[in-house]
């Protein structure tokens, strides 16, 4: 695995690559089907300005996210565009068997070939009674994070094909994947998807280090740790086959709108929708003006302060600061952006300003 199907390509004036996390976000008044048209229109954006590349997010029983599907949604994309690279970030792994995971993300790759990326959590993306509902059983939702190396391992065989003789896996095979090239007559693709681990503690950092495996951390929803844990990643990096040297990407919250006072609107809205999450109330994203019009008890209002502090959001000038300052202070390889509001139109305009603040190309 190159090391080149990992590390993007920094354009304009960008200080490095620039990405997007999309979470197919439904706003109210709006259907899964308008969120999953602003993802199309979304990704072929991206595409066409320079971002490098465009994962989506597994989260569940959650009215106002559409992407408990990534690889079902990623083979959409992959029919909407050419170049740019897509990706899950991440599937969770516990809630998954990794011979599955191995043969959705083999079929993405026979759909894009060598622009794939396989991004893996452990956390279950959702509440502890979903996460028992998807994985059918009783077990308490923290076993599959314990037994989470072991997954990855067994994953990476799989996508491998290199059980070892003995090895009760030995004669099952991923498919689409490398068992065909052996088989006679075979040709298989240079190339897999390249694993990454996402985290928003420690646990991964380290766990990626020591593999040498590229690592994303959530720093949108987990900034106070961010530091802590891309030093943890850096300390521990290892060289492997797949990297030289360690590569750690960040996921940024970040809203640009020709005006400042919109900025605001925009992300109290957001602010909103994630109090009603962690308050039992998950929802569609409400509109601003209900936002605006909410009255907000003070601990919601002290909650809503503390998670938009951590939100680059502004005019494109005061976005392309807030970047710039973030990536100096994390000294991250690659800054993948989440723009989070109840419109589309929002969030697509939001993610051309930014391209316009560093220079990208036009479309």
């Amino acid at each position: 695995m190159a090391g080149d199907e990992i590390r993007g390509t920094t354009q304009g004036t960008a200080p490095v690559p620039l990405s997007v996390l999309d979470l197919v976000t439904v706003g109210a008044g709006h259907t899964a089907t308008d969120a999953l048209r602003t993802s199309v229109a979304l990704s072929k954006t991206a595409e066409a300005r320079g971002y490098h590349r465009y994962w989506v997010a597994e989260h569940h029983s959650m009215p106002g996210v559409a992407s408990s599907s990534p690889a079902v949604i990623l083979a959409h994309l992959a029919a909407h565009t050419d170049r740019i690279r897509l990706g899950s970030g991440g599937v969770m792994l516990p809630n998954h068997a990794p011979l599955v995971i191995a043969e959705q993300f083999g079929t993405l790759e026979a759909m894009a070939p060598g622009r794939v990326d396989l991004g893996l959590g452990r956390a279950p993306g959702t509440d502890g009674a979903t996460a028992a509902a998807l994985r059918r059983t009783d077990l308490p939702s923290d076993r599959g994070v314990d037994d989470f190396p072991q997954q990855l391992a067994e994953l990476i065989r799989f996508l491998d094909d290199d059980f070892p003789d003995g090895h009760p896996y030995r004669r099952i095979h991923a498919v689409p994947g490398p068992v065909q090239a052996t088989s006679p007559g075979g040709v298989q693709s240079p190339h897999r998807p390249p694993v990454w681990l996402l985290g928003s503690s420690g646990f991964s950092a380290r766990l990626a280090g020591t593999l040498g495996l590229p690592f994303a951390f959530a720093h949108h929803f987990s900034a106070q740790n961010t530091v802590p844990a891309l030093d943890l990643y850096r300390d521990s990096f290892r060289p492997s086959a797949v990297l030289d040297a360690p590569y750690a990407l960040i996921g940024v919250a970040a809203l640009a709108t020709e005006d400042e006072r919109e900025a605001r609107r925009q992300v109290l809205a957001a602010a909103l929708n994630m109090v009603r999450l962690r308050t039992g109330r998950p929802g569609l994203v409400p509109t601003p003006e209900e936002a605006e019009a909410y009255e907000f008890s003070p601990m919601e209002r002290e909650f809503v302060d503390s998670w938009n502090a951590n939100v680059v959001h502004g005019t494109p000038d005061e976005v392309r600061s807030g970047l710039d300052d973030l990536q100096k202070r994390t000294g991250a390889d690659e800054l993948m952006i989440t723009s989070n509001a109840h419109s589309g139109a929002v969030r697509l305009r939001s993610y051309e300003l930014i391209a316009d603040a560093y220079g990208l190309p036009a479309a």
